[in-house]
C-alpha cells in the first residue's frame, strides 16, 4: 500500500484526485488533502507519506518553494500542473512525474505503476533540474506595475537596471537615472519579476542581467551596472549567478 498526501489550492481538483485515486489507483491511500503548502509541509511531517501529488501553481507557496523547505526528500512526488506542452519537456528531461490537468485515468495508473516499481525517491540534482529549466522557459513579463505613494507607475522591464531592499520598501533604480520607491519588499518584486532576465545575487540587490557593464572576479565578486554601480554577489549564490549569466 502506498500511503499519499494530496495537495492543491482548488478544492474541486482535491475532490476530483480524490476520486481518481480511489477509482483507478486501490494500492494507494489517502492520509490527508491540503489546500495549501503550508498545510502540506505540516501533513508531510505528520504523516510521513511514500509519495505527495502536489500542485504547482498555488498562492503565497508553490509547489517548487514548498519542496525547497525540505533538506532532503523522503518521500516521492507527482507533480500535478496545467502546465503547457512546452514546459512538460523539463519535467521529462529531469524525469520526475507528472499528471496534467484534467487528469486522465490510464495517466495516472501508468505514474503508479512506475512508483511502485521505482526503488528512489527525486535526488536534488532532479529538482534543481526541474526548477532552473521551468524558469527559463518562463519568460520575464515587458512591463511591471509599481505602486507609488501617489498611485502606480507602468515601467519597461528592459529600463530597470537593479532593485535595492529598504526595509519594508524597494528601490527601482531606472536608466536615465530615474529612481522609484516602492512599498513592496524586494521578495515580491523578484517574484513578480520572475524569469530569465533577473537574477538576485544579494539579499538586498536584484539585477536585470541584460544590464551587467562587468563582473569582476574575487571573493565573492562583483558586477558593475550600466550606470556604473558596483553590487557585491554574495557567497551563497555566486556559483547560481555564473550558471544564469553563461546563457547571456
Amino acid at each position: 500500500m502506498i500511503n499519499c498526501i494530496l495537495i492543491d489550492d482548488e478544492k474541486n481538483c482535491l475532490e476530483m484526485m480524490e476520486w481518481l485515486i480511489k477509482t483507478y489507483a486501490p494500492s494507494v491511500r489517502i492520509d490527508a488533502m491540503c489546500d495549501s503548502a503550508e498545510k502540506g509541509i505540516q501533513a508531510i511531517h505528520t504523516h510521513q507519506p511514500d509519495l505527495v501529488f502536489l500542485d504547482i501553481e498555488m498562492p503565497r507557496m508553490n509547489g517548487f518553494d514548498m519542496l525547497e523547505q525540505f533538506e532532503k526528500l523522503f518521500f516521492d512526488v507527482v507533480f500535478t500542473t496545467a502546465y503547457d506542452k512546452f514546459a512538460i519537456k523539463a519535467f521529462k528531461y529531469s524525469a520526475l512525474n507528472y499528471l496534467l490537468k484534467p487528469v486522465d485515468p490510464d495517466d495516472l495508473k501508468e505514474t503508479i505503476r512506475r512508483i511502485e516499481t521505482k526503488k528512489s525517491v527525486p535526488s536534488k540534482e532532479q529538482l534543481d533540474l526541474l526548477f532552473q529549466s521551468v524558469k527559463q522557459m518562463k519568460p520575464t513579463p515587458t512591463r511591471i506595475a509599481l505602486t507609488t505613494g501617489d498611485g502606480m507607475v507602468f515601467v519597461s522591464t528592459q529600463d530597470i537596471i537593479y532593485c535595492e531592499a529598504e526595509s519594508n520598501y524597494t528601490t527601482v533604480v531606472l536608466t536615465g537615472g530615474k529612481k522609484m520607491v516602492v512599498a513592496k519588499v524586494l521578495k515580491d518584486i523578484d517574484e513578480a519579476l520572475e524569469g530569465p532576465d533577473f537574477f538576485r545575487v544579494h539579499n538586498s540587490f536584484l539585477i536585470n542581467l541584460n544590464r551587467i557593464k562587468k563582473f569582476v572576479r574575487g571573493e565573492g565578486g562583483y558586477v558593475v551596472m550600466d550606470n556604473d554601480i558596483a553590487i557585491t554577489i554574495s557567497r551563497s549564490r555566486r556559483q547560481d549567478f555564473l550558471d544564469s549569466f553563461a546563457r547571456f
